[in-house]
């Protein structure tokens, strides 16, 4: 018998689950109160369509997303508190 895997994938967790049975192992299972899986938070942010656009070319020079971008100057401002 396989042994559970030790991985944080969730693909690689969907794929052994889906060919093996969770009762296979029940003498390896421990319960946790803490979450396991920790998505982040999603937020909507409204912008007027002139700073939607600045925002799209400055992301698009500093080649990342502009998710990626707005969440890079949140640490920014929070981390200069």
């Amino acid at each position: 018998m396989n042994s559970l895997p030790k991985t944080d994938s969730i693909s690689e967790l969907a794929t052994f689950w889906d060919t093996h049975d969770l009762t296979d192992f029940e003498g390896e299972l421990e319960e946790v109160s803490e979450p396991v899986f920790v998505r982040p938070a999603d937020l909507t942010v409204r912008l007027a369509p002139a700073d939607a656009l600045a925002l799209q070319r400055l992301a698009c020079k500093r080649r990342v997303s502009e998710a990626e971008l707005v969440s890079q100057w949140v640490h920014e401002c929070i981390r200069a508190g």
